[in-house]
């Protein structure tokens, strides 16, 4: 079973398609959308179930240039 996460990411101004780019390339997301507000991304992403969420994060998210900030919101149950 794994965790699923939505990520909310603001980007450096002027990066957010190039951080959107570097996200899909990775292919670790489910779904990822541009967003209006306080974050210019919202990620949708399935953690494995043995991982670290926040290493997990850190190892295959923060890397990408041009992540300012991210917001992380875990679930518990689906309705």
């Amino acid at each position: 079973m794994s965790t699923c996460v939505f990520i909310q990411i603001r980007c450096r101004p002027g990066t957010t398609y190039r951080v959107a780019e570097g996200i899909a390339l990775k292919e670790i997301h489910s779904e990822l959308f541009s967003t209006s507000g306080e974050y210019d991304l919202l990620m949708k992403l399935y953690i494995p179930s043995a991982e670290d969420v926040g290493k997990y994060i850190n190892d295959n998210l923060l890397d990408i240039e041009g992540i300012e900030r991210t917001l992380t919101t875990l679930t518990f149950k689906a309705f």
